[in-house]
């Protein structure tokens, strides 16, 4: 019996840690709200980005999608939950690039070698130097409504930038 109690525990607190879809109320104030600026507003919001990424050695983080897409939405609120919320703010700087509606920052997407054409959200991490380290090819958080908070968590952690070593670490 014991050990059936702690199975149970065990699988409700996994269930707990990849947390569910956003809920419908979540959608719903999430829906109302503006995520990504003008369409006109990328190629300034980028050139603040290279600047504060640079004097905080953050990378810099560029989600390409539109307020209509309600994947982006999903990912926005993935973005600000407890998990991702913090991570995200101690290692990238976040830029919304509005594509409009699959007509508006197209030359962005070229630069960084993001395929608009496979999906939004669409994301690209560049170096605190703005250089590309990674662009997303396949779509990959296209059907962000199905996918768990964790899935992101996942990536925010694989392109956080290394920590600088210093003398209070031991393993370095």
């Amino acid at each position: 019996m014991k050990f059936i109690k702690l199975f149970v525990l065990a699988a409700a607190l996994a269930l707990t840690a990849c947390k569910a879809p956003p809920t419908a109320a979540q959608m719903t104030t999430h829906a109302s709200r503006d995520i990504y600026p003008a369409p006109e507003q990328a190629k300034a919001d980028l050139a603040t980005a290279l600047k504060t990424a640079a004097s905080t050695h953050k990378r810099i983080l560029l989600v390409f999608g539109g307020n209509w897409c309600a994947d982006c939405k999903v990912l926005d609120i993935y973005f600000h939950d407890q998990a991702n919320r913090p991570l995200l703010e101690a290692n990238f700087v976040l830029v919304h690039v509005n594509i409009g509606r699959m007509d508006a920052n197209l030359d962005i997407a070229q630069k960084y070698g993001v395929p608009l054409e496979k999906g939004v959200p669409a994301l690209a991490v560049l170096s605190q130097e703005g250089s590309l380290l990674y662009s997303q090819k396949s779509g990959q958080f296209e059907d962000m409504r199905s996918m768990a908070s964790s899935e992101v968590t996942k990536f925010l952690m694989q392109w956080q930038p290394e920590q600088p070593c210093s003398t209070a670490m031991v393993n370095c």
